[in-house]
């Protein structure tokens, strides 16, 4: 199959999104600052922005990689601000030991707030994450143990093995090893079993819970993850300034840390940084300027940066350090992954063996009957074919086995478990995996990584394994199995480009192949020749004839009638959410039924 996808001999393999020279450059950069002859002012101001960067970090996280949005993260960074500051002012206690009381307060918090909200869709988050910026800010602000609007005065200075860090360059190494070391974490995390799963959350759920990826967990993972970050920098906000009041903590500054990651780039690590970095500095000399220019004082920067915010969207809608990463070197990911064993594979179903038994299944939609008594079965190593005209209830049907609606009535069966009423991930771990009508992928990822993301259940490493880089023998055990399955339907010449490059054919093999990365005992395929070539519908026959040699069930939903005569051994005909016929392939060809069906005659 290979042969007939045309590889891209004549131009260079797209690289990875991982970069190298530019991180590696503005990492140089940091290092270098505090030993040149710099004033203190600007050692400050830079100390300010490796504070502002770890909430900011958190937002490209949730917002830009995740698809949330969140207006909480300054209520997060006052979590971390005021423990700090109350304990160690009132109880005389470390702040190193603080710093984790805080952590626990605040990923208490935001769990119960996730946990709440994640679960409903469209703008819920926001107006939760806006409603809880609005009381903290007024609970820190009327609370006398606080010190009101005043807020707490006298907090000590961090400590470093006895020696005072101060507020100026030994400071300075002090946030930006937090900051640096946040970055590469997110970076990790990004790069591994999780961090796929993370990514597949912007696209929605359907896809994600079909690849097994529990949607909910992850969303409540990642919101409190980007809590996290922002408590930490409340911590050293707190330590910075040595006193803390709601003042920073407010929804103007929920709102400013996300636009600092917008403007930065809100799906890249390192626009944290140059995000929270232009606003600092923009701000600070607009506040100097603007006044000498107008004639008079006030908050005349915030209408500035409302215009750069709209310019910004227009213009350069995925931020600055995607202008950056554009016209970077990009460095192929390096093929470690060859020698690495073999996943375990699930028990096959014997030859012949009920691996789908579908009975009498119903979906109504209100007075609509869009599947009506729908019963079929499939067997280990046969393809059924489910046919029928545009609305026959085909890909509802699909749905109804794969857990993504709920039946109205009848019973579904796999390997004679009922699974009617299961979640589609549910469903997914006991071994069903699909391809979608439109095809669902990660674009901004690599054809490797959407394909290793059908090989979720088969991986157990967790975020903070990826973090750690201890989940890399793993990795390599489930990026083997991706290239396996894209070598298996001929596109391994592709791995390395991004998927949202590829064609519609190449979509629909990827899908294919990824669904392969599960390693299920029934393949549901719905429409897989859409978009594709003769050569490349030929290349997809032999490989559905290989894996039906292997002893999978395959059901089928094609408008392609050459192909299903082709490779399917049985084909239910649907008609109006109704059962039409069904038999072999010459019995379905002869059928006056299916020809008025198609036809509109049966002459």
């Amino acid at each position: 199959m290979e042969a007939t996808l045309n590889p891209p001999a004549a131009k260079p393999p797209a690289k990875s999104r991982l970069r190298t020279w530019g991180p590696l450059a503005l990492v140089a950069v940091l290092v270098a600052l505090p030993l040149l002859p710099l004033p203190n002012f600007w050692i400050i101001q830079l100390n300010y922005i490796g504070i502002y960067t770890l909430p900011v970090l958190g937002l490209v996280l949730l917002t830009g990689v995740g698809g949330l949005t969140s207006f909480g993260q300054a209520a997060f960074v006052g979590i971390g601000a005021y423990t700090t500051a109350y304990l160690s002012v009132n109880f005389g206690l470390s702040p190193w030991l603080t710093l984790f009381v805080g952590l626990a307060l605040t990923g208490l918090s935001a769990a119960i707030i996730g946990g709440i909200t994640l679960r409903m869709s469209g703008h819920y988050l926001p107006l939760a994450t806006i409603a809880w910026a609005l009381a903290l800010y007024y609970l820190m602000g009327n609370l006398e143990a606080l010190g009101k609007y005043d807020g707490i005065l006298g907090v000590k200075g961090l400590t470093l093995f006895g020696l005072e860090v101060g507020q100026q360059r030994v400071f300075y190494a002090v946030v930006w090893t937090f900051s640096l070391l946040a970055c590469f974490a997110v970076i990790r995390l990004l790069d591994s079993r999780s961090g796929r799963a993370i990514r597949s959350l912007a696209g929605g759920s359907q896809m994600a819970e079909a690849m097994g990826v529990n949607t909910l967990r992850f969303k409540v993972g990642i919101f409190v993850l980007a809590a996290l970050l922002a408590s930490l920098s409340g911590w050293l906000f707190a330590h910075f300034q040595r006193t803390v009041n709601p003042s920073p903590f407010g929804l103007k500054m929920g709102i400013e840390y996300l636009f600092m990651a917008v403007l930065g780039g809100a799906a890249h690590v390192w626009g944290a940084i140059a995000g929270a970095g232009v606003v600092k500095l923009l701000e600070d000399q607009l506040q100097v300027l603007l006044p000498k220019l107008i004639g008079t004082s006030g908050s005349y920067e915030l209408i500035v940066f409302g215009i750069l915010i709209v310019l910004v969207l227009k213009y350069l809608p995925d931020g600055l350090w995607d202008f950056i990463d554009r016209r970077l070197p990009r460095p192929q990911r390096p093929v470690d992954w060859r020698d690495a064993p073999d996943l375990p594979a699930r028990a096959k179903p014997a030859a012949g063996e009920v691996v789908l038994d579908v009975q009498a299944i119903r979906k109504t939609f209100g007075g609509l009957v869009a599947v009506n008594d729908i019963s079929f079965q499939t067997r280990a190593g046969q393809v059924v074919g489910l046919i029928g005209p545009n609305g026959a209830g085909k890909s509802t049907t699909f749905n109804l086995v794969t857990g993504v609606l709920g039946l109205s009535g009848g019973a579904v069966r796999f390997r004679g478990e009922a699974i009617g009423g299961l979640s589609s991930r549910a469903i997914a771990e006991r071994g069903v995996s699909r391809t979608f009508q439109h095809v669902k992928m990660v674009p901004d990822m690599t054809v490797l990584e959407n394909v290793a993301l059908g090989a979720h259940l088969r991986g157990r490493k967790g975020a903070i394994a990826a973090m750690l880089h201890t989940d890399r023998a793993e990795e390599r055990e489930l990026l083997r199995e991706a290239e396996r399955q894209l070598q298996r339907v001929g596109m391994g010449d592709w791995m390395h480009e991004l998927a949202g490059n590829l064609a519609m054919g190449q979509q629909r093999l990827l899908e294919i192949a990824r669904a392969l990365c599960a390693d299920p005992a029934l393949l549901l395929l719905d429409e897989p020749a859409a978009g594709l070539r003769h050569k490349e519908k030929q290349a997809l026959a032999d490989v559905l004839r290989s894996l039906r040699a292997s002893g999978m069930s395959i059901l089928l939903v094609e408008h392609d009638m050459d192909l299903v005569m082709d490779i399917c051994d049985h084909i239910v005909v649907m008609e109006f959410g109704t059962h039409l016929m069904e038999g072999t392939p010459a019995e379905v060809q002869q059928s006056p039924k299916v020809r008025a069906a198609y036809l509109g005659t049966e002459h």
